[in-house]
């Protein structure tokens, strides 16, 4: 049996012009590696069964994009095994439901320009991060929290925020992490800002563990 994903990428608030180029990229790694994407900005997806799907991820979403019904399913789907990944602008998103904040770790508070700036690379036995140099220079945004996940989540990178401009979160800032939420598991990332990080082979491969990591039952 085929693995499918289901890619989402509504707003309602703020809008990354990488959404395209980020789509894409999923595509071309789910056909590279053996699963099926449906990309969809439509939250009735989310009030049909999600059991289809290895894994859902929210890419670069923002404000509130579920219904009622949709929230309810997707709890349920990911409470009883489902996979569920977020990427970057994923923090910015479902502010006023509680369950989402759990689910993903943390929320978006603010970010510095996009710029250069080092990554620190603390777990490397994760599918998402074990490639990686103990120290991955990357260029983003550089996300802040409005609250430190660190305990509550297994933190695989941080940011060093000695290596760019306008951190706010001081010497311990975790920039990507994994969680279990019931029986699923939930894979974040807050880089992925710009359409280039999705041509990046680093960053292609960073999105690619996480996702089949989290698709994994």
């Amino acid at each position: 049996m085929t693995t499918r994903v289901l890619v989402y990428t509504r707003t309602t608030d703020y809008r990354h012009d990488s959404i395209p180029a980020a789509v894409a990229a999923v595509r071309s790694l789910g056909a590279t590696h053996g699963f099926d994407v449906d990309a969809t900005e439509d939250p009735a997806a989310f009030e049909t069964p999600l059991d289809p799907y290895a894994a859902v991820v929210f890419l670069s979403t923002s404000g509130d994009v579920l219904t009622a019904p949709g929230r309810t399913r997707l709890a349920a789907y990911v409470e009883g095994g489902g996979g569920f990944v977020g990427v970057h602008a994923a923090a910015c998103t479902e502010y006023d439901w509680p369950y989402y904040g759990e689910l993903l770790g943390a929320r978006f508070d603010r970010h510095p320009e996009y710029q250069p700036g080092k990554a620190v690379v603390e777990d490397r036995g994760h599918p998402a991060t074990e490639h990686l140099p103990t120290v991955w220079e990357f260029t983003d945004e550089w996300y802040d929290f409005r609250v430190n996940p660190r305990g509550a989540v297994r933190v695989l990178a941080s940011a060093d925020e000695s290596s760019y401009e306008g951190g706010g979160m001081g010497r311990d800032h975790p920039l990507v992490w994994c969680r279990q939420q019931g029986a699923g598991r939930v894979f974040y990332t807050a880089l992925g800002h710009a359409a280039e990080a999705y041509e990046d082979p680093d960053f292609r491969a960073h999105l690619l563990g996480g996702i089949t990591w989290a698709a994994a039952r």
